[in-house]
């Protein structure tokens, strides 16, 4: 699951601009071949499922799961539920995956 730095580095994205917010911007991104990452909502529909997280799989794009639609929502400044986000920054991209990286190594330890 994406880490609170995670998703720090997702607001900063909402800020400038760097996401692809909800399931057909996301889906929009991932056929334009302009997302280097996939942060899906712990609660998303299977709808989403099938159209992000397929579509993000057969591209190669990594698939990170977050937290509900409702918190992903807060956390992207969004009055409403966001089930899927597409990062088009290649390098917020690898700030997300190494600070998931580091949650991982902090519970193997």
């Amino acid at each position: 699951m994406i880490s609170s730095s995670g998703l720090g580095l997702l607001g900063l994205g909402a800020r400038g601009g760097k996401l692809f917010v909800g399931t057909a911007a996301a889906r929009a991104g991932l056929q334009g071949d302009d997302v280097y990452l996939v942060v899906v909502a712990a609660d998303a529909s299977p709808r989403t499922e099938q159209k992000v997280v397929r579509l993000a799989q057969v591209k190669g794009i990594p698939v990170v799961a977050g937290p509900d639609a409702a918190e992903l929502g807060r956390r992207l400044g969004r009055s409403g539920t966001v089930q899927a986000v597409g990062v088009s920054d290649r390098h917020m991209a690898a700030g997300i995956s190494s600070s998931l990286l580091k949650q991982e190594e902090k519970f193997s330890e």
